[in-house]
């Protein structure tokens, strides 16, 4: 007979999806990936998720639909006919006005056309291309894991709009999910809210996309900042600092360009939008190099001993796979927490989550 169904709880239903599924780790040529997390209690405030582009979309078809947009923007409209598409309705638009010269038009389509063939050749990039996502936000427990979730569904909605117009994610998406999490002055004022409520739903965020054998862009808002461990040297690699680009934590800054920045509070306004300068690189050089990505609950990235301690696991597992890397990272962060029960701290304890990108 079988057992009836039983709804989850609000923390074990944002438990279960905010972790990926091992069946979602992409395969990229000489790369080998894993993560985990481990909440500080029944459910945490950390996300990670990986990026599977082949799984997720399917780039074929965007393909097929932005090369036939580049052949039906050419084409005129036939006399009498409706238009068909954006680019018939602006044409439309065009011709109202007093000034329309054909040519006017002929460049308007070309152009048009030429933009969803750039799409369709950035989709392709896609196949050689594994995003991920690594998410901390403020405090840990149910409301943390509101927050995580809303930052995992704006990514994802923007990244759907990303793709249809440009066939690849830009700095638009990260500005965007930034401006959903800053305190709205508008709607609290709305909502009968007390100016002086500093509530916030904050969050620190970094995203990178892998490229085969070890090439890894990424962009920073608040998180603690990659390590590199040297196969060769076993050793931590140290990164040139002024190529690590950081902003503030999500949703405490707005771009002072921004047309709805006076709608917002913003712990002051950032001089510009994040531009193509702002996406850091990393290069995995050597096979067995491995990129390891964390968040504070792991390492704050400001402790040196911890840092020696971290490295003494990372050069006893780094020969060992991926998966078993990060698991030992986890096992030593654990055994922290039962240090800090021992001597009366378990208030510093946090989520817990390791991210390693190894190159084979």
């Amino acid at each position: 007979m079988a057992s009836p169904y039983t709804e989850p709880s609000i923390d074990e239903y944002l438990r279960e999806r905010l972790m990926p599924v091992e069946g979602a780790i992409p395969h990229l040529s000489g790369i080998e990936m894993y993560g985990n997390s481990i909440p500080a209690g029944t459910v945490g405030g950390d996300l990670f998720e990986y990026i599977n582009f082949q799984q997720r979309y399917d780039i074929d078809a965007r393909i097929r639909r932005a090369l036939k947009l580049s052949q039906e923007f050419l084409a005129a409209i036939p006399p009498g006919e409706p238009p068909r598409n954006s680019v018939d309705d602006h044409v439309d638009w065009l011709r109202s006005r007093p000034d329309y010269k054909s040519e006017m038009e002929t460049g308007y389509r070309d152009a048009r056309s030429s933009d969803q063939v750039r799409i369709a050749e950035d989709l392709h990039e896609l196949y050689n291309t594994a995003g991920v996502l690594l998410v901390d936000a403020q405090g840990h427990g149910i409301i943390s894991a509101k927050i995580a979730s809303t930052v995992h569904d704006t990514f994802h909605a923007f990244m759907l709009c990303e793709l249809d117009r440009c066939g690849k994610t830009t700095l638009e998406l990260f500005e965007g999910i930034n401006l959903r999490l800053a305190q709205s002055v508008t709607a609290r004022n709305a909502l009968g809210r007390n100016e002086d409520d500093n509530a916030r739903e904050i969050a620190t965020m970094l995203y990178g996309e892998v490229h085969p054998y070890g090439h890894f862009r990424f962009v920073n808002f608040g998180h603690p900042p990659p390590l590199v461990f040297s196969a060769e040297d076993r050793k931590f690699t140290e990164i040139d600092k002024s190529r690590m680009v950081q902003f503030l934590a999500l949703g405490l800054q707005i771009p002072e360009d921004h047309p709805d920045r006076k709608r917002y509070f913003s712990m002051q306004f950032r001089q510009r939008r994040a531009n193509s300068s702002d996406v850091a690189e990393i290069t995995l050089i050597n096979p067995g190099d491995s990129l390891f990505l964390y968040t504070d609950g792991v390492y704050d990235g400001s402790d040196e001993e911890d840092r020696q301690e971290l490295e003494v696991v990372m050069r006893e597992h780094c020969l060992q796979p991926a998966k078993d890397i990060c698991n030992a990272l986890l096992e030593y962060a654990v055994r922290k927490d039962d240090h800090l029960r021992q001597i009366g701290e378990q208030d510093r304890i946090d989520d817990k989550t390791v991210f390693i990108i190894k190159r084979n």
